[in-house]
C-alpha cells in the first residue's frame, strides 16, 4: 500500500470526518489518496488559516479532532495562527502538511523551512514521519493526545518522497481509555473544606463545557445553590436561567459578578484555565481559599495556591462531591449576597434592551437582539474586538457550546471560517457569528466557502471603520487614540457579489426583525450594523467605579 493511502486510512480507523485546507505540490499524494475516501470529507478553503479556525470549532463543538492542511512553507506558515487559538483554547485537531523530500531537507532548498520547529510551541506534539511504516503509529499517537485532556493541536508532516513510498502496514485499531478519578482521601479533604465555608462560590472554566461535567455541575449545584461564575469560555456550564448562574467574569476591570468572588470565603475553580481569568486579578490579597478540580493540576501561580487539588475527570469528581452532600444532607451556606448580586447583574444586561435609537446601534441592543433571535440550542460565534467584550459580558446560554469565544490566544479572524465549521457539524441549527469590521475582512475571502457550501450561517458585522478595541484600550489608558481608522467596501454589493443575502441595518427598532429574517434565509447571509462604541466609555467608567473600595 502507498503510504498516503495508508495515511488516509489511519484517519479513517479514527472517525475523522473532516480535512479543511488548501493542497499544494508537496502534499499532492495525500490529496489524491483523501479524495478516494469515502469517510473523510475534504474542504477546500480559500486561506489555510480559515481552514485551522474551521478545524477548531469543530473540535471544540464535537470534542473529536479535524484536520487542517497546508503544504510546507507558505502553506504551513499560513495555518499557524488558527493552529495557536485553537491549541491554547483545547480544541483537539489535527495539523496536516507536506514536505519537501527527505534528501534535500538539509540544505537550503525552495519553500523548505523548519515547519515541526514552528508548530512545536504551538501543538501538544509536532512529528515528522520519516518512515511509511511508521505512520499507524504516529496517527494513533497523535489523535490519541489531540483528544486526551487537556485537549489540543498535534502536527504531523508528510514529506513528498515518503508519501510515494510503499508499506505492508496497516492501521491500529483505537482503543479508548477512562480518565483516572481522584481518590476517596482528597475528596473527603476537599468536602470538609466545602462544609466549613459559609460563602463558597464555583468559577467555571473551559474545562466545565467538556466531556460530562456540565451535568454534574448542574446536580451538585441544584443541591447545593452555590453560585456559579463562569469564564467567557464556560458560558451554558449552567443554563442562564438558574438562580444560582452568577454571570461571568474576564473583563479585565471588576464587574459586578467579580463583588461575589470578593465575598467568597472559598472559591472551587473547576475546569479552569489561568489564561481564562487571571488569579491576580481576583486572588489580590492572596487571601482566597481556594479547592481546583481539573484534569491536571494547576498551574503555578502565586495568586493561585489551591489547599486541595482534586486531579483526574471533572464529571467524576463533581458525581463524588454529589453523593457527598445527599449523604449529609445538604449544607449550610449563606448565599444571599450571591442572589442579590445576580439581580443587579441581570437589570445591568437589560439597559438599552429597548432602545430606539436611529443611524447607529448600541452594543447592549444588539447583543439582546442576539440573543432574543437563537434558541436554546443555537450557536453564536464572536470573533475577537470590541463587539468580544460585549457579547462576553451581556450573551448568556442555556447549554455548553452554544457561545464560542477565543479567549486564549484570542485571534481576530476567528468568526466567519468558526461559523462556516459550526454549521457543518450541526446543520439544523442557527448559526450566528458577530463580528468587527477589522476581524471579518481578515478572512473575508471565506465568504466563497460558505457559499460553494451553501452553508445556512448568519454573518452580524459591527461597523465602526476602525480597530474598536484598540481604541478603547488607547482612551483608557492614554485619553486618546492613535490613527485607527480604515475604509470598508460597499456592504451590500460585497456581499452580492459572493452569492450572499445582504441587509444594512441602522435603526435600532428593526435589528430584532432583520436577524430573524436573515436567520431563516437558505444560504449564507450578511447583516452590518453601524455600532455606537461611545458605550464603551461610558462601561469603562462603570466598571471604574465599582473597582473603587466601598463601591
Amino acid at each position: 500500500m502507498k503510504a498516503s493511502d495508508l495515511f488516509v486510512k489511519c484517519l479513517e480507523e479514527e472517525g475523522i470526518e473532516y480535512v479543511f485546507g488548501v493542497p499544494g505540490e508537496e502534499n499532492a499524494d495525500f490529496i489524491m489518496s483523501l479524495e478516494r475516501s469515502t469517510r473523510i470529507q475534504f474542504v477546500l478553503t480559500r486561506h489555510e488559516q480559515g481552514a485551522a479556525f474551521m478545524a477548531e470549532v469543530y473540535g471544540r463543538l464535537t470534542g473529536n479532532p479535524a484536520g487542517c492542511l497546508g503544504t510546507l512553507g507558505p502553506g504551513a506558515s499560513n495555518l499557524i495562527t488558527g493552529v495557536a487559538d485553537g491549541n491554547m483554547d483545547h480544541a483537539p485537531m489535527l495539523v496536516l502538511t507536506g514536505q519537501g523530500s527527505t534528501n534535500r531537507l538539509h540544505k537550503e532548498s525552495h519553500q523548505v523551512m523548519d515547519v515541526v520547529g514552528m508548530f512545536e510551541p504551538v501543538t501538544k506534539w509536532a512529528i515528522s514521519i520519516r518512515s511509511a511504516d511508521t505512520i499507524p503509529e504516529i496517527i494513533r499517537k497523535a489523535v490519541r493526545l489531540a483528544r486526551r485532556e487537556k485537549p489540543g493541536a498535534v502536527h504531523i508532516e508528510l514529506p513528498e518522497d515518503i508519501a510515494k513510498h510503499e508499506t505492508d502496514e496497516v492501521p491500529i485499531v483505537p482503543r479508548r481509555f477512562s480518565m483516572s478519578v481522584p481518590g476517596p482521601e482528597i475528596i473527603d479533604q476537599a468536602f470538609e473544606l466545602l462544609q466549613s465555608a459559609e460563602r463558597p462560590i464555583i468559577l467555571a472554566g473551559n474545562g466545565c463545557i467538556r466531556k460530562r461535567a456540565s451535568r454534574y455541575l448542574r446536580q451538585f449545584c441544584d443541591l447545593t445553590g452555590v453560585g456559579v461564575i463562569s469564564t467567557f469560555m464556560a458560558k451554558g456550564c449552567v443554563d442562564l436561567d438558574s438562580d444560582y448562574y452568577l454571570y461571568t467574569v474576564g473583563m479585565g476591570a471588576k464587574d459586578i459578578p467579580n463583588l461575589a468572588l470578593d465575598d467568597a470565603d472559598l472559591v472551587i475553580a473547576l475546569g479552569f484555565d489561568m489564561v481564562e481569568y487571571h488569579p491576580m486579578l481576583w486572588n489580590q490579597e492572596r487571601d482566597k481559599h481556594i479547592i481546583h478540580a481539573d484534569f491536571e493540576p494547576g498551574e503555578i501561580d502565586q495568586y493561585f495556591h489551591p489547599e486541595v487539588e482534586l486531579i483526574g475527570d471533572l464529571a467524576s469528581t463533581l458525581k463524588q462531591l454529589c453523593r457527598k452532600v445527599e449523604d449529609v444532607g445538604g449544607l449550610t451556606l449563606d448565599l444571599r449576597r450571591q442572589r442579590s448580586l445576580r439581580g443587579e447583574m441581570s437589570a445591568e444586561l437589560m439597559v438599552n434592551a429597548d432602545d430606539k435609537t436611529k443611524g447607529t446601534i448600541r452594543p447592549q441592543k444588539a447583543v439582546w437582539d442576539a440573543r432574543s433571535v437563537l434558541g436554546r440550542d443555537d450557536i453564536l460565534l464572536s470573533d475577537v474586538g470590541a463587539h468580544k467584550m460585549w457579547v462576553a459580558r451581556h450573551y448568556h446560554c442555556h447549554e455548553p457550546n452554544t457561545c464560542l469565544i477565543p479567549n486564549g490566544y484570542c485571534s481576530m479572524g476567528f468568526a466567519l471560517p468558526g461559523a462556516i465549521a459550526a454549521s457543518l457539524v450541526y446543520p439544523g441549527k442557527r448559526i450566528l457569528g458577530i463580528a468587527g469590521d477589522g476581524g471579518f475582512l481578515m478572512n473575508v475571502q471565506e465568504m466563497e466557502t460558505a457559499r460553494r457550501l451553501n452553508v445556512d450561517i448568519t454573518m452580524l458585522v459591527w461597523d465602526d471603520s476602525g480597530y474598536g478595541l484598540i481604541s478603547w484600550k488607547q482612551e483608557n489608558e492614554f485619553h486618546r487614540q492613535t490613527d485607527l481608522s480604515f475604509g470598508n467596501p460597499d456592504w451590500a454589493m460585497m456581499a452580492k457579489s459572493f452569492g450572499w443575502h445582504a441587509h444594512l441595518c441602522d435603526q435600532s427598532a428593526d435589528l430584532e426583525a432583520t436577524l430573524r429574517t436573515a436567520l431563516e434565509e437558505k444560504g449564507p447571509s450578511l447583516v452590518v450594523i453601524p455600532i455606537d462604541y461611545r458605550e464603551n466609555a461610558f462601561l469603562s467608567q462603570r466598571l471604574g467605579e465599582m473597582s473603587q473600595p466601598n463601591a
